[in-house]
């Protein structure tokens, strides 16, 4: 599946800035001119390869604090006529998706994080939802399926709260009438109480009427952060420091791990103390990451492996695809928006989208624009952040982020 061509903002042109000496063990950027090159080695097959003298990030950002929310870009929406001129590039419809099952895990951080297996309609892979905090909830999930019980429920993760030994029901409302408990009042009702104007809070909706549980993220959250995330083998698994798929993974863990801040505390969102009292104002807490089990940008381990070799041999990883005869970026991303819709994410309200890659921007809103991305944030390499004291380092890398940048014209600026 293709994407809609990028708008969003313009590729990415380093300007000359100020940039932190690195440490001695640290690599620098590696030269891809040909008088660098060795004699043996074969010239590029799209365009000279490209390596960006400084380090493409705005200085400022080197200060943002680690334990604050990251600052994001707004994203325009596409024109009628790019619509138009990238209709065709998308699936003319969403595959179908169902959530089989979902598992609470505790992490090493000490962040909880919900698990969610689905099975869909494309492919017979098993495709991921890792979902942090409270808030978002599967459709699909907790719908009633035939001649289940409620320990059936509960096997399958379709409850609401905590499961703990002796619960009897998969239901919040069910456990709260047995136990003789109030409704608990809205979280737009608590934000506001310390605000000018205090409303009671409204009933909540009976079980009968269908609506028990809520899988609607509040707005008094802001857009949801999402990352769509491909899986990489050697990235996350076994170390390898050819790319930053594990990096990225693990900062997007620890990003949707951090509680909602103020928005006095958040760079780059200072608001007046009347518009602080607007719930809508406050940054996301929580998220998604959807995991798409498509290996080595949508090739599989095995031509990956064998794309590795050619780099070895002088080409970058979309030389390699292509000398392997497949695309230099096989991905598709239609499987994720149908996922986000599940998780009730689509709609007017949109999405936070942590990425660099402008196509994944317009092809993960899907062929009608079901989820809405009004919101990017970059996903800036640690090791460019902390001038090479953090983060994946070393020769394959800065080949990997320069061929990302001129080839794939990700953007890397904030």
């Amino acid at each position: 599946m293709q994407a809609y061509p990028a708008h969003a903002s313009p590729a990415y042109t380093p300007v000359a800035s100020p940039r932190p000496q690195p440490r001695e063990r640290s690599v620098s950027y590696l030269k891809l001119s040909h008088e660098d090159e060795p004699n043996n080695a074969p010239p590029p097959l799209i365009s000279p390869a490209f390596t960006p003298p400084q380090t493409p990030f705005q200085d400022d950002a080197a200060g943002q604090r680690h334990d604050r929310q990251p600052r994001s870009i707004p994203v325009s929406s596409p024109t009628a006529s790019e619509r138009e001129h990238g209709q065709s590039t998308l699936l003319p419809e969403l595959p179908h998706v169902e959530c089989q099952v979902r598992a609470r895990i505790p992490t090493t951080t000490g962040q909880q994080m919900f698990l969610h297996l689905y099975h869909n309609s494309a492919d017979n892979k098993e495709h991921l939802a890792i979902v942090f905090g409270p808030n978002i909830r599967s459709k699909s999930l907790d719908a009633p399926r035939p001649g289940e019980t409620e320990r059936d429920r509960m096997i399958r993760g379709a409850y609401v709260g905590t499961l703990f030994p002796g619960r009897t029901h998969s239901r919040v409302e069910q456990i709260r009438q047995e136990s003789g408990a109030s409704t608990r009042p809205s979280a737009s009702y608590l934000s506001n109480l310390n605000g000018p104007s205090q409303t009671p809070p409204s009933p909540a909706p009976s079980a009968e009427a269908g609506q028990d549980i809520d899988s609607s993220y509040p707005e008094e959250l802001g857009p949801p952060m999402v990352r769509i995330h491909s899986e990489c083998y050697t990235g996350e698994t076994v170390w390898s420091a050819r790319c930053d798929c594990g990096e990225q993974l693990d900062e997007a863990a620890r990003l949707m791990s951090l509680p909602a801040p103020t928005p006095a505390s958040t760079p780059g969102s200072e608001v007046s103390v009347d518009q602080s009292l607007q719930p809508s104002k406050l940054p996301s807490c929580g998220g998604v990451i959807i995991y798409l089990r498509q290996e080595g940008r949508g090739i599989g381990l095995k031509e990956k492996l064998k794309a590795y070799n050619l780099q070895d041999l002088g080409h970058d990883t979309m030389e390699a695809n292509i000398l392997l005869r497949h695309p230099g970026d096989a991905r598709s991303y239609g499987l994720a928006t149908a996922m986000l819709l599940d998780l009730g994410l689509g709609g007017e309200r949109g999405i936070k989208l942590l990425t660099n890659n402008p196509e994944k921007v317009r092809a993960v809103e899907g062929p009608n624009r079901e989820v809405r991305v009004v919101e990017r944030v970059p996903m800036i390499p640690l090791a460019w952040k902390t001038g090479g004291k953090e983060g994946v380092q070393g020769a394959e890398v800065e080949k990997y982020l320069a061929t990302k940048i001129e080839k794939f014209k990700h953007m890397f600026s904030s």
